[in-house]
């Protein structure tokens, strides 16, 4: 039976952590610096500086932004949000971009000089913008989430306050704590918890990522894996699952201008979590409370996964997602812990080190595989197929083997992550 602690824990995460958001979350969240630093100023400014940690950077490059008119890149994103101002819609900033957009922004590009660095930061998600107009000066710095404004300085007037979420700024102290997060608790809390106060938040994101699945499949965006692996609609439930998750990805990565609802700070990720477990529980005509269970179990895994790598590294969440979505559809067909936990370790052990190499089409095809992994390492656990202690990374217990992956990721893939950034920007 769980305590009141530990169930007001987990609705609180999953309230903090499934957020709307337009396009890929880095270049929305520069969009979102952007938008803070033209309303801190005023007035448009004709001089910014752009500093970013180095896996902003990385997602940043190769993503198309969107309501550019395909347009991607960090001055764009920056120009994108001082064009749409509103930063009170957050990662959704850039719904205010009208019909004009790209001219306007390209006319602002060709207006304003804008540099470009990377950050020298311990921190893995770090943005810092400065702008200058008319002898004005302002500063922005959002850290550690995409949402997460620390600083706003204008004319050496300290302005921050308007722009923290919820009036504070997030740290370890006053987020949920994640450290409650067990497997063992996540399928009491699934099974059986009130669930009203975080229904409305499942429901949003349920309705908008199957949305951009569906539009990933209706149109061409990217290379659309998606289609590719729906066949037309003749996929089996596997494929159906893997090609919804991926045709989600196509469109997001694309520049699709429907929002997505994100776990740990990303959209591939609440996609993944989410659309495979909804396309089993529909096919197979579990009822909508069934659903919604399953993908909590599903969500919270996910973050589980993630807690111990953070937000963002060398480490390909999508790959945790995937996870969590087995272990999702694992619990929608009768699955508890016993059957949970051989899903994670079985579905961690299969691809555990894929890199990522930053925002791009091809993540479709990694969710696709992630969540092949996920339906395998739940087929291998009803058959009674398992990998066992000592097979590479995995240990005896559940939690012991998640704790091997936070390692590999956050700390074994340090210098990988360093020369992926390298690599990309060419250095």
């Amino acid at each position: 039976m769980l305590n009141e602690k530990i169930i007001k824990t987990y609705e609180d995460i999953l309230i903090e952590e499934l957020q709307p958001a337009m396009g890929c979350t880095e270049p929305i969240a520069i969009a979102y610096g952007g938008a803070i630093l033209g309303d801190a100023l005023g007035e448009k400014p004709t001089e910014i500086t752009v500093g970013l940690s180095g896996n902003i950077i990385k997602n940043v490059k190769s993503v198309i932004v969107p309501s550019t008119g395909g347009m991607h890149g960090i001055e764009t994103a920056v120009s994108a949000g001082i064009i749409a101002s509103h930063p009170e819609k957050k990662l959704e900033v850039l719904s205010s971009l009208g019909e004009n957009a790209k001219e306007e922004i390209t006319a602002f590009l060709n207006s304003c000089k804008i540099s470009v660095s990377e950050l020298s930061s311990p921190c893995t998600f770090d943005l810092y913008l400065e702008g200058r107009v008319d002898g004005k000066f302002a500063s922005v710095r959002i850290s550690e989430r995409h949402t997460n404004v620390i600083s706003v300085i204008v004319n050496g007037e300290n302005l921050t306050s308007g722009y923290m979420e919820s009036g504070v700024i997030f740290s370890n102290e006053n987020k949920a704590d994640k450290t409650l997060l067990s497997v063992e608790n996540i399928v009491e809390f699934a099974t059986s918890a009130d669930i009203e106060r975080v229904r409305p938040h499942i429901e949003r994101q349920i309705e908008m990522n199957m949305a951009i699945a569906e539009e990933g499949l209706k149109r061409q965006y990217g290379a659309s894996i998606g289609q590719l692996l729906y066949k037309g609609g003749k996929a089996d439930l596997n494929g159906k699952a893997k090609a919804y998750a991926a045709s989600g990805s196509d469109a997001r990565m694309s520049g699709c201008e429907l929002p997505v609802c994100i776990i740990s700070g990303s959209g591939n990720q609440g996609i993944t979590a989410c659309v495979p477990v909804v396309v089993y529980a529909k096919e197979l005509g579990y009822s909508q409370e069934e659903m919604i269970r399953a993908v909590i179990l599903s969500d919270l895994i996910t973050v589980h996964l993630k807690t111990g790598i953070g937000c963002l590294s060398a480490y390909c969440g999508a790959i945790s997602a995937g996870c969590g979505a087995g272990a999702g559809i694992c619990f929608l067909k009768g699955g508890r812990f016993y059957e949970i936990a051989h899903t994670i370790v079985n579905s961690v052990a299969i691809l555990s080190g894929t890199i990522c190499d930053g925002a791009k089409p091809s993540c479709s095809a990694k969710i696709a595989m992630a969540v092949e992994a996920g339906i395998m390492g739940y087929e291998m656990a009803i058959t009674k197929r398992q990998f066992v202690s000592g097979d590479g990374i995995v240990v005896k217990g559940v939690e012991n083997t998640i704790k091997n992956v936070s390692l590999l990721a956050r700390e074994g893939m340090k210098e990988t992550d360093k020369k992926i950034i390298d690599i990309m920007i060419g250095k």
